[in-house]
């Protein structure tokens, strides 16, 4: 058995015999440009004290709050303020720490995990945080299934859940199971009372969510706004937090403001606190005024292109090819952020055993259009490509800002690739996701670990499979990298599953997400999390100039 409450996942070094006292050890994240300003970097201010609202703008309706089950990158900002994990992901250096845990076993087979609880840690209903919560809200996520895609994929192959006692609590898999440490520090796998977990998907989506954290939810109006309140009492912040007790702030008050001008107006008129949602051409503008821009790179996969192959034109080999082949991704650098970069990978550098495989991403349209001229797909009269009277067309629908597909669209198009562009709102993109009807899907999904892979791709028993294909060697990669602790091993087994996902053209990589948000002077504090979202328990405010 290992003891540990302390290692790396950056490295990838075998669990060693360690054991770490709750510290309260302080972390900010770096940004990941020199324009960027950091929480760390901002002009000094006061001693941080409590008080005040923190007034912030979100482009998109969050959709469903429940970190638990499918959200946005909003509606997640939202979560992790209502909800806390086992452990914590240290975003700098990538090692898990302390949180709810103090310490925790893993067995030498890497299938058992057990976690010492905090003491004193309670729900905003006043119910205590024990092992039997942890029991409770596990099988809760396991039993949502497609409703929970990415919790429920930490979980696969769970067999077992002890509870000895009311601190101690005994997780055990099937197979080896090396993701599930640095999945205990996301918050798919935080944790509400009991009274949210007894309650149907659609309540706890709406905001019938009693967590742990040091933020209560006050109000969620769609399509309107979204208030979180202080949680009176909260002792138990995470161990990369800078302070004890209650969090700095009276409350924060998220507004649904889709137009990017007025989101700017009002950051730089003071009527608004928190941009999150900083469009390209809006960076300069915000830097000359002399106002923060905090910025990191996502980690996981990259805003990518993924053809399902249940439909015929995307059951096609030499189309997904030749859609890989056509777009030209350094030409997308000039609208992107200037935070961003062009995809070099299916997994974004961020990411732990990340490997750069730009040499699979070169733009080489000759090759795309030989590709399929030889498949039988003849450009027609008006470009659009045919085969046996079928056009070479299909649409994309999709939520998210993100201009850069209007010139992927041009870019597909002189190849005689026709791709209709519906920009809609993101309950109805899922919905038509659902449905598994569209010829592709286009996201992005954040995570702080390769195993994001097998959440997207795995084509085998229960698994995820966006590209509805059947089983390869490519799942079989992606299961074995799951389960080894072997850190070479992993990441030859990380490598070739990207490798071949590029190569089978399951996935056509674009670009790399960044969260690029603005903030008032008189905002401190704001840090990022390992997986890029917000962690405001120590932001503070000074008063406004």
């Amino acid at each position: 058995m290992q003891e540990f409450s302390n290692t790396s996942l950056r490295t990838g070094s075998r669990l060693r015999r360690l054991v770490f006292p709750l510290l309260m050890a302080s972390a900010l994240t770096a940004c990941d440009k020199p324009e960027a300003a950091s929480a760390s970097n901002k002009p000094a201010a006061d001693t941080p004290h409590s008080g005040g609202t923190l007034l912030v703008a979100i482009d998109t309706d969050p959709n469903c709050l429940d970190p638990q089950q499918v959200g946005n990158n909003n509606s997640l900002n939202i979560g992790r303020q209502l909800t806390d994990s086992l452990t914590d992901q240290d975003p700098q250096t990538g090692k898990i720490v302390p949180w709810l845990a103090t310490q925790w076993q893993v067995s030498d087979d890497n299938r058992s995990f057990s976690f010492t609880l905090r003491d004193g840690v309670t729900f905003s209903d006043g119910t205590p945080f024990n092992s039997q919560s942890v029991k409770d809200n596990l099988e809760a996520i396991v039993a949502m299934g497609a409703r929970s895609s990415l919790a429920s994929t930490y979980l696969k192959g769970l067999s077992s859940i002890e509870t000895p006692d009311a601190k101690h609590v005994v997780i055990k898999f099937v197979q080896p199971n090396a993701q599930f440490l640095q999945a205990t520090s996301t918050m798919s796998l935080g944790f509400f009372a009991n009274s949210t977990v007894k309650a149907t998907v659609d309540a706890r989506c709406q905001g019938n969510l009693v967590g742990t954290g040091p933020f209560v939810l006050k109000t969620f109006v769609h399509n309107q706004k979204v208030d979180i309140t202080r949680r009176q009492g909260y002792q138990w912040p995470s161990s990369l937090a800078q302070h004890r007790g209650d969090s700095y702030l009276d409350g924060i008050e998220y507004r649904v403001v889709p137009e990017s001008g007025v989101r700017f107006g009002s950051l730089v008129s003071g009527q608004l606190d928190l941009n999150a949602g900083v469009t390209p051409q809006d960076e300069p503008l915000i830097l000359a005024k002399k106002l923060p821009i905090i910025a990191r790179t996502n980690p996981g996969l990259v805003y990518s292109l993924f053809p399902n192959q249940s439909m015929p034109l995307m059951a096609d080999e030499s189309v997904r090819k030749a859609l890989n082949l056509a777009i030209d991704r350094a030409a997308l650098q000039p609208i992107l952020s200037r935070y961003q970069a062009p995809a070099s990978s299916v997994l974004a550098k961020t990411t732990p055993l990340y490997q750069d495989l730009g040499s699979q991403l070169k733009y080489d349209p000759q090759a795309a259009e030989n590709l399929l001229n030889k498949d039988g797909w003849v450009k027609g009269a008006d470009g659009v490509r045919v085969k046996g009277g079928q056009r070479l067309r299909f649409t994309l629908t999709y939520w998210q800002s993100a201009p850069f597909i209007e010139l992927v669209q041009q870019q597909l198009r002189k190849v005689g690739i026709d791709i209709q562009l519906d920009k809609a709102p993101i309950g109805q993109v899922i919905a038509r996701q659902s449905s598994g009807s569209q010829e592709v899907e286009f996201y992005n999904l954040t995570r702080s670990d390769p195993d994001v892979l097998r959440t997207v791709f795995d084509a085998g028993p229960g698994g995820r499979n966006v590209n509805k294909r059947a089983a390869n060697q490519i799942d079989s990669a992606l299961q074995q990298s799951s389960q080894t602790l072997d850190n070479d091993k992993r990441q030859r087994l990380v490598s070739d599953a990207a490798k071949g996902l590029i190569a089978d053209g399951d996935a056509i990589p674009l670009v790399e997400l960044a969260t690029v948000i603005a903030t008032g002077n008189n905002v401190h504090g704001f840090r990022y999390d390992a997986s890029s979202r917000f962690q405001l328990y120590d932001t503070w405010l000074s008063p406004k100039s």
